[in-house]
Formats: structure tokens, sequence, C-alpha cells
């Protein structure tokens, strides 16, 4: 198998790809998404990694190095600017005399530096391009998802609608995790060491090629992360230097938003990091845009009141664990207790990023929902009645007139429903009903590992969804 064949879901996104380069006419195709998704390497699979000119950026580079190294196969002499600098690409590309013309920019976020005109003689490359026999198939990628989406195509200037597509790449699911390491690293894993893979490193194809098939997952993570010179011990730090201008305070949301498992609003952010908040818009955006974390309001709230979570498991892993330990066998000595905690946040996030296959488990595919969080502080109601407080931290809430009722629990065996925790869901409920005043039915549903250990309380569950159904595609 080629390199280029080595390559793991993607099919539609190729597919998109190719299209646009089998068409009548010149193209400009924007790639976007999470640093280290893939990006480049789907490009490069689809194309065979046969361009007639490549170039990808430089991070931190001035705007003269960038130029330098962008003409460096062009020409003996270095433009004196970016608008010469394309004007030189494409005497080339024309000189070329071919139908079509590949031009692959790679981290084009990176040659946008200060002052530079970048954007400006890049829209003039693609816009004067001649309406003759050659045709130009323009691909960018950029990892700045916010840059991407505000600078580039939404471009209010010379690259205005210019985009013929834009293509959002998401990382693996678990399914095609699965099939990357047992298929294309030669792993022999189950699907419960995929998933404690996956709640470590999520679905990165770049951390993934990282694992060596012949350790233990243990080992693996103790290599990747606690080692000496472990390859991944400064790539949270990187991470942000890359990706935004003052990083350190987008570590900073980050950190404050891993301590809270059930998110935190604007206010309490703000409140948190001891600031009066005026970047703060700014910096939610720019994170949610890069897939560190997201916005999701609570049922029965006000959208003022929506919260952030940190949904990133890759930084959650980072910061609740490699920032403060540095023994470098930590992870395979670790007890089984002290990751308990991190686990079950771990497994709802990738449950939260599994929605579909979720869905697609309870057969509302097709069916029109909302997803929600919800909680409820303490309360005495009207009639005198005292209500302790509770929270649900995933909520399907249907079109249908049904509302899922979702516990996430990650566990080694079966999950044991006890007397007490029946009666607790059953008192959470009654709560729930009473603050939302909702007429939908209610159904319990439960997501976990192995599913659920049949005894007398185990049937308050209508519904349950296992580890298996999360890696469906």
């Amino acid at each position: 198998m080629q390199w280029y064949e080595k390559i793991v879901g993607r099919e539609y996104e190729k597919e998109l790809l190719q299209s646009y380069y089998n068409s009548d006419k010149s193209e400009l195709v924007a790639i976007y998404g999470r640093r280290r998704v893939g990006k480049t390497y789907l490009i490069k699979c689809t194309f065979k990694d046969t361009f007639d000119f490549y170039f990808s950026g430089i991070y931190e580079g001035s705007k003269n190095l960038q130029i330098k190294e962008f003409s460096k196969s062009l020409t003996d002499k270095t433009p004196s600017d970016w608008f010469e600098a394309f004007a030189i690409l494409k005497d080339y590309l024309l000189s070329l005399n071919k139908d079509k013309v590949v031009v692959f920019l790679d981290e084009i976020t990176w040659m946008d530096t200060p002052k530079s005109n970048f954007l400006k003689a890049f829209s003039s490359f693609f816009n004067t391009w001649p309406m003759g026999r050659t045709l130009l198939k323009l691909y960018v990628c950029g990892s700045s998802t916010t840059w991407m989406i505000d600078k580039f195509i939404g471009d209010k200037g010379g690259l205005y609608g210019r985009t013929s597509r834009n293509i959002y790449l998401k990382q693996f699911t678990l399914g095609e995790t699965e099939k990357y390491l047992n298929e294309i690293k030669n792993f022999h894993l189950s699907q419960k060491q995929v998933l404690d893979i996956y709640m470590i490193l999520g679905g990165i194809p770049y951390y993934l090629d990282m694992l060596d098939p012949e350790l233990t997952v243990d080992q693996n993570i103790d290599m990747l992360f606690f080692s000496n010179f472990a390859p991944l011990k400064t790539e949270y730090s990187f991470l942000f230097r890359s990706l935004f201008k003052n990083g350190d305070k987008y570590r900073k949301v980050v950190e404050i938003l891993s301590k809270k498992h059930k998110g935190l609003t604007r206010q309490e952010i703000v409140k948190e990091l001891g600031t009066d908040g005026g970047s703060l818009t700014t910096i939610l955006k720019d994170l949610s845009s890069c897939d560190f974390i997201r916005s999701y309001s609570a049922i029965g709230k006000k959208s003022n009141d929506s919260l952030y979570q940190l949904t990133d498991l890759f930084s959650l892993f980072y910061v609740k664990f490699v920032s403060f330990h540095q023994d470098e066998h930590f992870w395979s000595n670790l007890p089984e207790g002290y990751k308990n905690s991190w686990a079950g946040y771990a497994f709802e996030q990738a449950c939260l990023h599994h929605i579909k296959q979720i869905k697609a488990k309870l057969g509302i595919t097709g069916v029109f929902s909302n997803i929600y969080s919800w909680n409820s502080k303490p309360f005495i109601d009207n009639d005198g009645i005292s209500w302790d407080g509770g929270q649900i931290d995933l909520l399907i809430d249907r079109r249908d007139d049904v509302i899922n009722i979702c516990e996430m629990k990650y566990s080694n065996d079966e999950y044991v429903i006890t007397k007490e925790y029946e009666k607790r869901l059953i008192n959470r409920t009654s709560l729930f009903k009473k603050v939302t005043k909702t007429k939908k039915s209610l159904y319990n549903t439960f997501i976990s590992t192995y599913g659920i250990k049949r005894n007398i309380h185990s049937s308050i569950v209508q519904s349950e969804i296992t580890m298996d159904d999360l890696f469906k595609s």
C-alpha cells in the first residue's frame, strides 16, 4: 500500500476535492479545521502529492522570509512584496502550457503577517487569472479556524464570494479511530482500549500516528506525555502559540474551564480571570471555532446565560495530569481510582462528540431535536415543599414530544443501578418536570461502556446505548 492510500474515512471530502479538480473552470477551495486534524494529509493523499506549485507558511516567519521561501523555486531574486511574488507564480504556471494547474498553499494563515498585504495580493492573483486554456485549481489550508472563517472565507474585499467550496475537516470518530489504529497502524485493540485512547488524544490523526503497536496503551501514554523528551509534552503550549495571538490568555480560559465540568457562564469566567473581560468575547469565539470549547444553552435558560464547556479531550488530559507530573512511568502506575473523575468527564465529552450515533441507536435520526444540559439549585416551592437541586448533562429534546434524559457512565463492566441510584433518578425526573413544566414524555436513557446490569432497579431505564453503538458510522 502506497502512503497516499493509507487514509481512513474522508471519502466525502476526497470526492469534493476531486470534483472541483474535474470541473471545467478555475476553482478556489478552502479546507480548515483544528490543528493536527489531517488537512494537509488529506490534500496530499487526494492528489498523490503531485502539485504544480506547493508552499507551506512558516510559523512566526517574517514577511520577507515568507516571500523569499515562497519564491525560491521560481526565481533567483527575492520579490519585493506579495504582489510581485504572485505575479512570478502566475507567469511560471502559465509557462507550463497545461490544461490545468494545481496549486496547494498550506498554513496560509501564517503567510498573512502584519502589514504584508498578503490577502490583497492573493485575491488579485486569483481574480485576475486569465480565462484561457489553463484552468487554475487552487487549494488552501489553515489551522486557525477563526482566521479562515473571518478573514479568508468571510473576506468583504477581493475574496468575497470567491471560494468555490469551504470544507471543514472534523476529527476522527471512534469508529474511524478504531479502523485507523487496527488496520493502518496494525494494533490489535479492543473497543474499550480504543475508547481509552480516544478519551486522551481525541480523534486527532497526528497524535494517533505517534502510537507504537509494540507498546501497551499505558506504555504509549507514558511515552507520549511523561517520558524524557516526550513528543507531546510541549504540544499543548505550542497549540495556543501557533493558533492565537496572546495565546496565554486562551490557555488560561481553557484551564479555568477544565476545573468546572458543567461549564461556566461568561460572567463566571470573567470572575475567575480577575479581569474586566474586554477581550473575552473574541477569545471564546476563537476557542469555539477551533473546537477547544463548546457553547450551549441550558434548557429553559436565556441565550445570554449560555455555558462554555471544555470539549477538547487532549487539553483536558494535559491540564489534569501532564502539567503536574514528571514521573516517566506516571500513567502506568497511576491507580484506577485516581483516574475515575477525569475518565467520567472525558467519556461524557466523547459521547457528545457522537450525538449522530446516539440518535441512530435511538431510532430518531430523522427527528429534529435540540441538545441541552440542565441544572437547578435547591429551592422551596409555593406549597412549602423543599426540593434538592439536580443536574442533567445531556438532554435530547425531540420534536416528537419526547425528551431523552441521558446518563453517561464510564465503567469497566456492566453498570449496576442500585436502589439509592434508582431513587435519585426518580427524584431528578420529578424535579425536572416541576421546574420546566414540560408536558413531553421523559425517557431515561443510559449511555455506558458495557450496558446495564439487569436487576430489580434497572427497569427505570427505557433505552440504553453502549460503547459498541458509539463506534458505528
